[in-house]
């Protein structure tokens, strides 16, 4: 199975998120790119069998919660009937963040199979459970 990790990232956390996915997806023998959405390894697209994409929650502390720079996401490329998980990071409440990430997904063609909110006060530890999740949940 081939996995591409796509992040967005303002300050960092959703990047170091991304990478620790595609290192827990490394570590269970699924080989994994991870690319910001600015720099898509458009190849490493084209050969996955899996799209995973993520963004930090953007809004007001409470109230309004959005994808972070959502007009990248609706911009990302066809995914076609790829199987699709989306994560956000967060720092008090993600709020919509990811049924708002799954419908832009879901307009550029994919399968979303899952979706995930990532604490930024424990990246890695949200990344080793989000792949945890999905490695019982997919066959590879």
């Amino acid at each position: 199975m081939n996995a591409i990790v796509i992040y967005e990232s303002l300050t960092g956390n959703t990047r170091t998120a991304g990478m620790a996915i595609a290192g827990e997806l490394e570590a269970r023998g699924i080989r994994a790119v991870a690319c910001p959405i600015t720099a898509i390894d458009y190849q490493a697209l084209s050969d996955a069998d899996l799209v995973i994409v993520g963004t930090w929650t953007d809004g007001v502390f409470v109230v309004g919660q959005r994808p972070g720079r959502a007009g990248r996401l609706r911009q990302l490329p066809a995914i076609g009937a790829k199987r699709c998980v989306v994560f956000c990071t967060y720092a008090i409440n993600p709020g919509r963040t990811l049924d708002k990430m799954t419908a832009i997904l879901e307009g550029r063609g994919a399968e979303v199979i899952g979706a995930m909110s990532i604490r930024r006060n424990d990246l890695h530890g949200g990344a080793r459970e989000l792949v945890d999740r999905l490695v019982s949940a997919v066959e590879v």
